[in-house]
């Protein structure tokens, strides 16, 4: 089922765009992302695809101006399931095609779909959201007593998280998938691999050597500091929430983005994201970089003012 959020984020006194829940409202209906509807009734469109969900989401729910050029924003346009990407512990990621009938428009993207109350629940949780807050009291009994509705606001709270920081780090120019439309607990963004369907490698993966690692290395320090410089942590990187295609990064699985400066955990989260990097790249033998990867971590705390 669907619930569906509407966030206003508050500026930081030092002028930095918040990523918390201090100012979200939550407009509750539901409506299942799971089962697409594949009745009878199709209203013209190929039976048992779903007609572009783009006009349903307000414009504080879409992604960045300017849209991108591969963007398709047709209302007549239909979005087909390929099937499923990658599963996760707190959802699972499809992929989707997002096309024109009778054209050549045609595009296909990431759906990230966040689990319901009725799958497991989110475990990671408590120390990636210290220094978030929920202002209605209700709603924060609810989470914490773990209800239905806490639940699925909790849920909601994931996927809200994870979009305004795909948008933020965007707009910053951090190397993230654009960020297209949320709708309830489905997040749409680009889809970083090849137009048949074939995913870039994790970093995990990728077969990197030489001034190539090293590239990829000097890409990401970039990255961190400035996410550091505007009071931010990953939370939780790793050579498998990396992409490389064609030489270039990408960071993904951002809803955990932990305010460095409201939590007080904050440099144990940069010192922990450098580690998991940096032993990485040390393990494939990086040599000649701006920046050792033992010395990441005390980099990016004094980047962040920790």
């Amino acid at each position: 089922m669907r619930d569906t959020y509407h966030v206003n984020f508050s500026a930081r006194s030092r002028g930095k765009k918040r990523l918390d829940e201090d100012d979200v409202q939550y407009e509750k209906f539901f409506e299942s992302h799971e089962d697409w509807d594949i009745s009878d009734d199709t209203d013209g469109r190929p039976d048992g695809d779903r007609w572009s969900t783009w006009d349903t989401s307000p414009p504080t729910e879409r992604g960045p101006l300017p849209y991108p050029e591969w963007l398709v924003t047709d209302l007549g346009a239909v979005d087909t399931e390929m099937g499923i990407l990658k599963t996760g512990k707190e959802g699972d990621v499809f992929l989707v095609r997002r096309w024109v009938p009778d054209t050549d428009r045609s595009v296909v993207m990431a759906a990230k779909r966040y689990r319901s109350s009725d799958h497991k629940m989110f475990t990671r949780d408590t120390g990636y959201t210290e220094g978030r807050r929920v202002k209605e009291s209700r709603t924060m009994r609810a989470i914490q007593n773990k209800t239905s509705f806490g639940k699925e606001v909790l849920a909601g709270q994931w996927a809200i998280a994870e979009f305004n920081a795909l948008k933020t780090c965007y707009q910053w120019g951090l190397p993230v998938p654009y960020p297209v439309q949320i709708t309830g607990t489905e997040i749409l963004m680009e889809f970083i691999g090849e137009p048949d369907g074939t995913g870039a490698p994790r970093l995990a993966n990728a077969r990197l050597e030489g001034d190539d690692l090293t590239d990829v290395w000097e890409q990401l320090v970039e990255a961190l500091v400035t996410l550091a410089q505007k009071g931010y942590a990953h939370g939780d990187l790793s050579p498998y929430n990396t992409l490389v295609k064609d030489g270039q990064l990408y960071i993904i699985d951002l809803p955990q983005i932990v305010d460095v400066v409201a939590n007080p955990r904050g440099g144990e989260f940069l010192e922990r994201d450098a580690k998991n990097v940096g032993t990485w790249f040390t393990q494939k033998g990086l040599r000649n970089a701006s920046v050792a990867p033992e010395d990441l971590g005390a980099l990016l705390r004094r980047e962040a003012g920790r």
